[in-house]
């Protein structure tokens, strides 16, 4: 069976590799070229007040509001947001923000891991991502993974050795439903060298390439979904390893413009 044919019973692979969609991200102007996206509100608030940030554009949804906020960073302009939670609003988001100037997008999230001998708060670098999720697939042909551009992961890199941060280098199982992430699952993705799992990496990586963006992320051990249960581990009050992700993203910002 060829993939067209594949893709009759199974709608998701029926990519269509047009450029030119009925309804396009509006174009403007209104952000930097550097963006994190943030998806702890908590640090994402507390930097809006404490550096006195601008709003620098707001998108708008049923949802409500999801303003971008733009500080001066080491003489440069970097604008942050929190992009809400979930593949597809994740890559809408970033899509807009790619309309209106974003070419330097580095995000900052946690995740579930799938052995439970990761700390809670340790650093993990994802290198690629399992494509359980359906965004992506509107963005890039039909394949197992997206990986992130090694240039990218080589600042990333840097960025974190240089401040003596701890750090694992993984492969990211994304998926749109937390509440399926069975035990055959996570074995299998565990095998294929996957140490965690979240909602967003993958469709934001698929955005990235079919615009021509540099992206990356950085994330930190949560909670553990193995096969002996789940234990959430108390990880959203890590507030410590959320800000310091926060700030490494935003160097890793700076860098990329610099050197890629």
């Amino acid at each position: 069976m060829n993939l067209e044919e594949l893709a009759e019973l199974y709608p998701i692979l029926n990519f269509d590799p047009d450029p030119k969609p009925i309804i396009n991200p509006p174009v403007g102007d209104d952000l930097p070229s550097k963006l994190v996206i943030c998806f702890f509100k908590d640090v994402v608030e507390k930097v809006a007040s404490e550096y006195q940030a601008g709003i620098a554009h707001t998108f708008r949804s049923e949802g409500g509001l999801y303003p971008v906020y733009e500080i001066e960073y080491k003489g440069e302009r970097i604008a942050f947001l929190q992009p809400g939670i979930g593949a597809a609003l994740g890559a809408g988001l970033l899509d807009e923000s790619i309309g209106q100037g974003a070419r330097y997008v580095i995000g900052c999230g946690g995740c579930g891991v799938l052995d439970k001998g990761i700390a809670v708060g340790h650093v993990l670098l994802p290198t690629e991502s399992f494509r359980e999720e359906g965004a992506s697939y509107h963005y890039l042909p039909p394949s197992a993974t997206v990986e992130i551009e090694k240039g990218v992961l080589g600042v990333m890199e840097a960025v974190l050795i240089e401040n003596k941060i701890d750090y694992l280098k993984t492969k990211c199982w994304t998926t749109d439903a937390f509440y399926r992430e069975t035990t055959g699952k996570t074995a299998h993705y565990k095998a294929k060298g996957c140490l965690a799992v979240e909602m967003e990496l993958s469709a934001l990586a698929a955005v990235a390439k079919f615009r021509g963006i540099k992206f990356g992320q950085y994330l930190y051990a949560g909670d553990t979904v193995v096969p002996d249960g789940w234990d959430k581990r108390g990880w959203a009050d890590r507030t410590d390893v959320r800000e310091i992700l926060f700030w490494l993203a935003m160097e890793a910002c700076l860098r990329i413009e610099k050197e890629l």
